[in-house]
This record gives structure tokens, sequence and C-alpha cells, in this order.
């Protein structure tokens, strides 16, 4: 395990359960069939939970380009490595959005609805206004990457650090199951260029029947929103703490 091969193992994990869990709430005859928005968080910040868990010990669990560019315009990562780890997060969403397309394979088959097959892969705004959807994108990303500059290890009483081993990874998870619920209304919450732009590019290439085009004209913003959220959080925050 290198840093490399964590961002990518750690992505793959967050987008297969992640993704997985809009299959099994948007596909067709699934246990989990229309089971609702809170249970499509949820399932996101366990995703994100996990993925952090494994890949946090070897390279800090970045997990999202737009982690990565915040944390080095904010100093906090050299920029000389953020080319390896955005690869990593993007060979990895690829990854995962494969293995939740062989898991979901017969699901596929039987749903109809070419929106709800591709929402498995990618995000949609629930109201198509660009300037908006942008924004949404942005203020999303910003809550995200402000909050994490701002974690801090816990301390005992003597101000002495102490492990919470796995555990460690609660807080980013909480922070994504709010952002979930409180701001992923109007466009999915990508909040993470990999997550959008990896798994719809494998939507583009598996062979999904009656799949339709996969909303090409949108996929940039949840690219550029996140980046432009990113760097206003880590200009802010090299702001507030001089």
């Amino acid at each position: 395990m290198n840093q490399f091969t964590a961002e990518l193992i750690g992505t793959m994990f967050v987008i297969l359960l992640g993704n997985g869990v809009v299959a099994n709430v948007v596909l067709s005859g699934t246990k989990g069939e229309s089971s609702g928005w809170i249970v499509i968080t949820t399932g996101w910040a366990l995703g994100v939970f996990t993925g952090v868990v494994i890949a946090g010990p070897y390279s800090g669990a970045h997990l999202n380009p737009a982690v990565t560019i915040g944390l080095a315009i904010a100093g906090k990562f050299d920029w000389a490595n953020a080319p390896m780890f955005i690869l990593a997060q993007f060979l990895g969403a690829m990854l995962g959005a494969l293995l939740v397309w062989l898991t979901y394979k017969d699901h596929f088959k039987v749903t109809h609805d070419p929106g709800c097959k591709a929402a498995v892969f990618c995000t949609a705004p629930a109201i198509r206004n660009t300037t908006s959807n942008l924004i949404g994108e942005m203020v999303g990303t910003f809550v995200l990457i402000f909050v994490i500059f701002y974690f801090t290890n816990p301390e005992m009483g003597d101000k002495t650090p102490f492990g919470l081993g796995s555990l460690g990874a609660l807080p980013v998870a909480f922070l994504v199951w709010g952002i979930g619920l409180s701001l992923g209304g109007t466009t999915g919450y990508a909040i993470n260029p990999a997550r959008d732009l990896g798994p719809r590019i494998m939507h583009a290439l598996l062979p999904i029947p009656k799949k339709g085009d996969g909303n090409w004209g949108y996929a940039w913003i949840p690219v550029v929103g996140p980046i432009i959220g990113a760097a206003i959080a880590a200009l802010l925050f090299l702001y507030l703490k001089n």
C-alpha cells in the first residue's frame, strides 16, 4: 500500500458504496427500491467513512480532487503530488462504478427510465439552471473543504492527543452526511469531480441497455463547481489564519 494505491482503493470504496446505494434506491426490483433520500445520504456518508478508514493512514484520504487542490492552495499539500493523487482518484472512481454495474447488472436490464440508470453513475440537477447549479456545487464543496481545515485531533485533559483508530474517519462522514441532507437536493451534491466524471465516463463505456446520453452538457458543472468552491475555502482559510 502506497499513497497512489490508497487513494485509488479508498475512492473505489467511496463510489462502490455511494453509487451502490443510489442503485439500490433508484433501480427497479431491488430490495431498497424507492427507499428515499435519507437512505442515499446515509449510504454516501458511510461510503466516505469506509474510504477514509482505508486510505487515511497512507495518503491522508483525500479521495477527491477538490480536497487535494484545496489543501495544496492552503499550503498543506505539495502541488507536485497533486497529479498523482487526482489520477488515482479518477481511476478509483471508475473502478468503483464498474463494480456497482456488475453488482446491479440484472436491475439495469429491468429498469426502463434512462435517467435512473444514469443517476447510479453521475449527478443531475433537480431544476436545470446553470448559474444556480454551479453555485450549489460551489457552496457544498466550500462547506466540505472549509470544515476539513478545522478538524482537530482529540485531546485528553493534559492536551496529549489520543488516537481513535478507524473512528477518526467519523467527522468527515458526518460532514458529508450533513451536506447531503441540507444542501444536496439541488444538484445531488457531487462535491467531487472524480466522483461525478469518472463514473459518467463508465456510464458511456459500459454496455447498459437503453441508457441515454449521460447528460454531457451538464458534466462540467460537477467538475468546475467543486474546484472553485475548494479554492474559495482555501483562500478564506488562509485569510482568517493571518
